[in-house]
C-alpha cells in the first residue's frame, strides 16, 4: 500500500497539538483531584456548620466572638489586605501571585461565619480554594506566566463545581466571569476536565448536586415572552442594587470605624439585632432551605429585601463567604413573590429569577444559561435563556467583583475597557 505522505508543517502542527492536549490533561486531573478533595471537606463542614447552628440556635450570640477569631487569623498569617475572590480575578489577568495560605484562611473564616449565623454563600470562598490551590500547583510546576493563569482558572471551576455539581457551568464560569466579553478558550479543556473531575469527586463523598425540582414551564408564546421580559427588567434592576448594597454595606461600617476588630464585633451585634428584630433564623446562613422553598412556591414577601440587608452587614463587616448563593435567595424569592402578579407560577417564576439575578450580579450570561440546565434539569430552557439576556442588559455594569473587567458594551457593537468597580453606567 502507498505510503500516506504527511507534510513537515502537519507532523509538527499534531505534534505540538497532542503535546499540549496530554499537557493539560494531566493538569487538569491534578487540579481536578486535589481541589475537589479540598472542596469536598469544605461542603461537608459546611453542611456540618449548618446543622450544628440550626441545632444550637444560642451560637448566633458567639457571632461577635467569631469575627474577632477571623480579623485575627488573617493578621496572624499577614493577610489583613485580603481581596477575596478579586485576588483570583487579579491573578487570571495579570498573573499576581496568589498565597497559599489563603486556601485555609478562608476555609476557617467562612465555616465560622456560617457556623455563628453570619448571612453569607460559599463560592467565593470556593473560588478562592480553588485558585489558590491551582496557583500553588503552577508554582510548583513552575509554569509561565499564560500556563499560570489557565491553571488558576482549572481551580476556580473546580472550586465550584466540587460544591455545586454543575461542572459545565462551572467551567464556562472560570472562562467567562474575569473580562466580559471575552472568553479565554484556551482554557476549556482543562477548565471542562478538572470541574467534571472535581464533581466525580464530590459525589464519591456523597455530596449530591445542587438541583431543584420546580412547576413545569409554560407555553413560549408572545403573551408569556413579554411577562419574562418584564420579569427580567425587574431582576437586572434587583441585581444592579444587590450589587450596590454590598458596597454600602462596608461604607456604612467605615464611617463609623475604621479598625477591623470594632468593625467585625460591630457588624456581629447588628446581625444579632436583626435577627431578633425579624424574628426568623431564615437570613443567617446560606439559605439554601429557604431557595426550596421559594422553588416549591413559598416565600415572605419581603424575604429578598431582608437577605440583601443581612448579606451586606455581615459580609461589609469584615465576615467571609460569598455572594452568588445569596444572590439565588434573593433572586427565588422576589420571583417567587412577584411572577404570580404577572401571570407565572410562584415556582417557575422563582427558578427564573433566581438564574436571572445571578446573570445581573455577576455579568456572567452563559453561564447563567448553563446553571438553569444543570439545577434545573433542564426545563424551561428558552424562558431562561430569554431571562437571562433582558437581565444582562438591564443589569448595568456594577458586578459583585470590582475587579471584573468589561471589556464590550451591554448596548452597543464597541470595546469600552473599564471595570465594575468603576460604577459606569455608559
Amino acid at each position: 500500500m502507498p505510503r500516506l505522505l504527511i507534510s513537515p508543517h502537519i507532523q509538527h502542527s499534531l505534534k505540538r497539538n497532542g503535546l499540549a492536549l496530554i499537557k493539560w490533561l494531566c493538569l487538569a486531573v491534578l487540579v481536578g483531584l486535589a481541589v475537589g478533595l479540598v472542596g469536598s471537606l469544605f461542603h461537608i463542614v459546611l453542611e456540618w456548620a449548618t446543622e450544628t447552628r440550626t441545632e444550637y440556635p444560642w451560637l448566633l450570640y458567639l457571632l461577635p466572638v467569631a469575627g474577632l477569631a477571623i480579623v485575627g487569623a488573617y493578621r496572624l498569617l499577614d493577610m489583613s489586605d485580603d481581596k477575596g475572590t478579586e485576588m483570583v480575578l487579579n491573578a487570571i489577568r495579570s498573573g499576581q501571585p496568589m498565597r497559599l495560605r489563603t486556601a485555609p484562611l478562608i476555609f476557617f473564616a467562612t465555616t465560622l461565619t456560617h457556623l455563628c449565623g453570619g448571612s453569607a454563600g460559599r463560592e467565593g470562598a470556593a473560588l478562592q480554594l480553588g485558585g489558590s490551590i491551582s496557583d500553588a500547583i503552577g508554582k510548583l510546576l513552575r509554569l509561565k506566566e499564560g500556563d499560570e493563569k489557565i491553571i488558576t482558572m482549572c481551580g476556580m471551576a473546580a472550586g465550584f463545581s466540587a460544591l455545586f455539581g454543575t461542572p459545565i457551568s462551572a467551567a464556562v464560569f472560570a472562562m467567562e466571569v474575569e473580562s466580559i466579553g471575552v472568553m479565554q478558550y484556551a482554557a476549556i479543556v482543562p477548565c471542562l476536565v478538572a470541574s467534571l473531575l472535581a464533581s466525580r469527586v464530590a459525589a464519591c463523598f456523597g455530596i449530591s448536586a445542587t438541583a431543584f425540582t420546580v412547576a413545569e414551564a409554560p407555553e413560549l408564546d408572545l403573551k408569556t415572552m413579554a411577562v419574562i421580559v418584564a420579569l427580567g427588567v425587574l431582576c437586572g434592576i434587583l441585581a444592579n442594587l444587590f450589587c450596590r448594597a454590598m458596597g454600602w454595606g462596608g461604607a456604612l461600617y467605615r464611617k463609623i470605624t475604621s479598625n477591623p476588630w470594632l468593625k467585625v464585633v460591630l457588624g456581629g451585634c447588628v446581625i444579632i439585632i436583626l435577627t431578633l428584630l425579624v424574628g426568623t433564623r431564615d437570613y443567617n446562613g446560606a439559605g439554601m432551605d429557604v431557595i426550596q422553598r421559594a422553588l416549591e412556591g413559598e416565600a415572605a414577601p419581603l424575604a429578598f429585601v431582608w437577605k440583601v440587608v443581612f448579606t451586606a452587614l455581615t459580609l461589609g463587616a469584615g465576615y467571609k463567604g460569598g455572594e452568588i448563593v445569596p444572590s439565588f435567595f434573593v433572586g427565588a424569592t422576589f420571583g417567587c413573590v412577584v411572577a404570580p402578579l404577572l401571570g407565572l407560577s410562584s415556582s417557575f417564576g422563582g427558578a427564573l429569577a433566581m438564574v436571572a439575578v445571578f446573570c445581573g450580579v455577576t455579568n456572567a450570561p452563559m453561564t447563567a444559561i448553563l446553571l438553569g440546565c444543570e439545577m434545573f434539569t433542564g426545563v424551561g430552557i428558552e424562558p431562561i435563556a430569554l431571562i437571562v439576556a433582558v437581565s444582562y442588559m438591564t443589569s448595568g455594569y456594577h458586578s459583585l467583583y470590582h475587579q471584573q473587567r468589561i471589556t464590550y458594551s451591554k448596548f452597543q457593537a464597541k470595546q469600552i475597557e473599564t471595570f465594575s468597580g468603576d460604577g459606569s453606567d455608559e
